[in-house]
């Protein structure tokens, strides 16, 4: 697993040993990042479900202002850590915030509003589409924010507040984009 694009570019990260965590595979992150390419520099990012905080760290490659991290497990804080020594950005920097708390407590405490989210829970619970309804529920998206949610399977149905405007399939993940509807 590596940074593909910015100031951080080809530098490869820490991921979590065996197969129980499943992160963004670099062709889903590459194509996703191509995507979200204008969006990225000076944007306030919350990484809610972050792992190894692989997509908020391309957006600190890039430009972003700010990325909350979090993650209610705390190997995963760990390896974001870790990522974050070695790429000597300061943990609980001016750039970065890491939070260790349930994802609708970290919702719910939020400050703000955000220009990107993104969504990677584990794809065996539906956390997202609770998470998604608070996101709308508290507004927590910018006027022109994306909420980028990685799943198994197509989402199907709609989240009060929110508008699904794209969906693209990388191998066996979905990533679908919302806006505020």
């Amino acid at each position: 697993m590596r940074i593909i694009g910015g100031k951080y570019k080809s530098r490869v990260l820490a991921e979590f040993p065996g197969e129980d965590v499943r992160p963004t595979s670099d062709r889903a992150k590459e194509s996703l990042f191509n995507i979200l390419a204008l969006k990225i520099y000076g944007a306030r990012v919350l990484d809610l479900f972050c792992g190894s905080g692989a997509l908020g760290l391309e957006c600190l490659s890039r430009g972003a202002k700010e990325v909350v991290f979090n993650d209610y497990s705390k190997e995963s804080l760990a390896i974001l850590k870790k990522n974050l020594t070695a790429l000597k950005i300061p943990v609980g920097g001016e750039e970065t915030k890491v939070q260790h708390a349930d994802y609708l407590v970290c919702l719910e405490q939020a400050r703000g509003q955000f220009d990107l989210i993104f969504l990677d829970p584990p794809y065996r619970f539906d956390y997202g589409e609770k998470a998604l309804k608070k996101i709308a529920e508290k507004g927590l998206l910018s006027e022109n924010g994306i909420a980028v949610y990685e799943r198994d399977r197509p989402f199907e149905g709609d989240v009060a507040g929110l508008e699904k405007y794209d969906e693209r399939r990388y191998g066996k993940a979905y990533l679908t984009f919302f806006r505020r509807g």
